[in-house]
Formats: structure tokens, C-alpha cells, sequence
């Protein structure tokens, strides 16, 4: 049954009446700047409620302005989870290289926010949920565009028109295949495999990451705080999608158990922990990469148009950096207008930003071993180095001042 929150208090009558398929970061920063701009808003999610979990994402650069503008800044500085270490280990579980995350990410500190997804999600629903009606565990079921607008039906059953319809629903998003056909057109793989889960922490870590590393292999373990539970990764590098592995969380744990089989301690602990998880999600590394992120009267924001892969570490900034400049190009402008200067404003901090997936994958995750012993050099030369600059793709873009707070 679809559970509706319909807003709590009125404003002047709105000039377009407007629809957000996903209530994650994007959607919800979406509905934030639209409704500041004086727009109708509806924001539909499969979900059936508010979804507080998910692993630690990064705000950085232009999009620490962007959360400042919304006021948020001040709460998201108290829910930073200060990240203080991030330890290599070699294939046999001795110590290749220790050092401060920023290191490795291209972040400064004061410019680099890392805070749980929940916190991030809850934040910028609470920021809006009096002011625009949700509806929760549904899901748009078919467009139909008009010069009048777009007819949407519901899957909880329904139909609505409105003068725009925006996808935010993520990287696998259902509005881009309806409106502009199937993923494999726009996907990058790069060649890569991941899973991610929660398990118990027993080796008792403490604000930082230790992985380990193999040619072609990597786990690692993610703890936020002191905390009796840890973030586990596995990743794997296969030429090929392993597409028999995203049928379902066994045929995944299969695959990771037969990737995995010889690679000890502490990676055969995850292995016993995946067996149990509840939480366990698999995908293929990789981005969205589109011409145009709009179709008519309907447009595409955050992983659903641009992608960028969790290498890169900037999906949810691009995320927010695309929904302020989204919103505040349609203020005073027709959808084929301001969807355009949406695109002119964004389009090459986006592709620069996706441009950065180069570095993750070779520092993260080598495939040869002259590749591993390289950067394991590297990394050691990094740990001995002056705190470095912040990344320039991070803050490429200067947000334009729309007039709204």
C-alpha cells in the first residue's frame, strides 16, 4: 500500500507541478532547490519508507557550497566521521603501507566531509519532508510525454500529469530505461567487480580502513568509529561482467567464495561472515556515461545520468553539485532551456570528475603484480610527503548564486 506525506503547510500557488522518481541524495536535494524555486513538488520511492542506511559517502569542494546553501554544513561538520588511517597490507598480510586517507583521495582537510549515507539522507529529508508531498513504496510505472506534459502511471495504481518528470534513482535507474531505453547503452564497465556487507569487528578498528591486496584482488575492512560492526569490501577484476552472479545474493557469494578461496586470513573471516550477511550487495564497477541527460520534459540527475563509480569518491557530490544548478536553471525558464543550461553549467565538471576514475582503479586495485609492487611504492613515497593539495576536479565548478537560500 502506498504510504503518502503530503506537505504540512502551504505557500503561494506554484507555477509548474513537477515529479522526482528516487528519494536518495539526488532526489531529495533536487526537491529542495525546486521547492525554494517555487515549484510543486512530488517525489515518488520504491522504497517503503525513509532509508537511513548505506556506507560513508564524501561531500567535497563545490559541493560543500552547496550543502552550506542549504544550511546543512554546521550538522553534517558534527556527523564527519574522521577517517585517520588507511593501512595496505600485502598478500600475506604484512604491512605494505600506512598513511592519512587524504593521501589517496585527493581530499584537505576542512574541504573533505565523509559521513554516513543515512546521516547525509536523513539530513536532506528532514530539510524538505514538511514542504513536498512523498510517496513512499511506489514507483512510476509508465511515461507518456505531451505538450501539455507528462502522464505518469503509478504502480500502486493512479495516474498524474506533470510539466516535468526527473529520474534520481540511481545508477540501474528504471526512468532513464522508460524514457531513454537499456543501460547497456550507456554503461562503462571498467572492469571490475564488487560486494559490500556488514560484518562484526574483531580486529577492534578504529576510524580507518585496512585493505588488503593480491593482483586482480582486494578486501577491506571500514570502520567509521568505534563501532562493533565494520564495512567489508570485496573486489575482484574480471574482463567480463560475470552476469550469472547478479541473479541473486547466492549465486554472489558463490562467485566471491571461489575468487577468494586461497587468500587467508583476514580475508577468509569475510568470507565466513558473507555466508550470514543480510546486507549483501553485488555489482559490476562502473559509470553512466549519456549525450544528453534530458528527453523532452523529462531530465536525469546523479547516478542516474552521470555516474561516476565509487573509484572516483565523487557520486554524491556530483550528486548535490547537479541539483542546486538543475533547480536554479529552470527558475524563469521553460524544461528545453533550462535543462540546456543545466547541461552547459555541469556537463565538463562531471566529465572531469568521471575523468578521475583512472587514478582509483591503479591505486586501489592493480592487476599485475608489477602493478602492485609499483604502487605500494607509491604509497610509501605518499606517506613520507607533505599533506598534498586538494584534488582540482573537486571545486572545477563555481556554483552560480541563483538568488535562493
Amino acid at each position: 500500500m502506498t504510504h503518502i506525506d503530503r506537505p504540512t503547510h502551504t505557500r503561494s500557488a506554484p507555477r509548474r507541478d513537477v515529479l522526482i522518481s528516487g528519494a536518495g541524495i539526488a532526489g531529495s536535494a533536487l526537491a529542495f532547490w525546486l521547492n525554494r524555486h517555487g515549484f510543486a513538488v512530488t517525489v515518488v520511492e520504491k522504497s517503503g519508507t525513509f532509508r537511513s542506511g548505506g556506507y560513508p559517502v564524501d561531500v567535497r569542494g563545490t559541493a560543500l557550497d552547496v550543502v552550506e546553501r542549504m544550511g546543512l554544513l554546521p550538522r553534517l561538520r558534527e556527523q564527519h566521521i574522521d577517517l585517520r588511517r588507511l593501512t595496505f597490507l600485502n598478500g600475506d598480510g604484512s604491512e605494505a603501507a600506512s598513511l592519512h586517507p587524504h593521501a589517496v583521495t585527493g581530499g584537505a582537510a576542512g574541504r573533505d566531509l565523509e559521513i554516513r549515507r543515512g546521516d547525509l539522507a536523513h539530513a536532506l529529508w528532514t530539510a524538505v519532508r514538511d514542504d513536498v508531498e512523498f510517496r513512499f513504496d511506489d514507483s512510476v510505472e509508465t511515461l507518456d510525454q505531451g505538450d501539455h506534459g507528462v502522464d505518469v502511471t503509478f504502480r500502486a495504481g493512479g495516474s498524474r500529469t506533470f510539466d516535468m518528470v526527473f529520474g534520481a534513482d540511481g545508477m540501474h535507474s528504471a526512468t532513464r530505461e522508460l524514457q531513454f531505453g537499456p543501460e547497456e547503452r550507456f554503461q562503462r564497465y571498467l572492469g571490475h567487480c564488487f560486494a559490500v556487507f556488514t560484518m562484526r569487528n574483531t580486529l577492534g578498528l578504529s576510524h580507518e580502513t585496512l585493505m588488503w591486496n593480491t593482483p586482480g584482488r582486494a578486501a577491506a575492512l571500514y570502520a567509521v568509529g568505534d563501532e562493533d560492526e565494520v564495512h567489508a569490501f570485496l573486489n575482484f577484476a574480471r574482463p567480463v561482467p560475470p552476469s550469472d552472479a547478479f541473479g541473486g545474493r547466492e549465486a554472489a557469494r558463490r562467485l566471491l567464495a571461489e575468487v577468494f578461496a586461497d587468500a587467508g586470513p583476514p580475508v577468509e573471516d569475510m568470507l565466513t561472515a558473507l555466508r550470514d550477511a543480510d546486507d549483501v550487495f553485488f555489482d559490476a564497477v562502473g559509470q553512466i556515461r549519456m549525450p544528453r541527460w534530458s528527453s523532452g520534459r523529462v531530465a536525469l540527475l546523479g547516478d542516474a545520468a552521470h555516474a561516476p563509480s565509487f573509484l572516483t569518491g565523487q557520486g554524491t557530490s556530483l550528486a548535490l553539485v547537479s541539483a542546486y544548478v538543475l533547480a536554479g536553471s529552470l527558475a524563469g525558464r521553460e524544461h528545453a532551456a533550462g535543462f540546456a543550461a543545466h547541461e552547459r553549467t555541469t556537463r565538463d565538471f562531471v566529465t572531469r570528475n568521471q575523468d578521475l576514475v583512472g587514478k582509483g582503479g591503479a591505486l586501489l586495485f592493480p592487476t599485475t603484480a608489477r602493478a602492485l609492487a609499483q604502487r605500494n611504492e607509491r604509497l610509501r613515497d605518499l606517506s613520507s610527503a607533505p599533506s598534498p593539495q586538494p584534488h582540482s576536479a573537486h571545486s572545477a565548478l563555481v556554483l552560480p548564486d541563483f538568488g535562493v537560500r
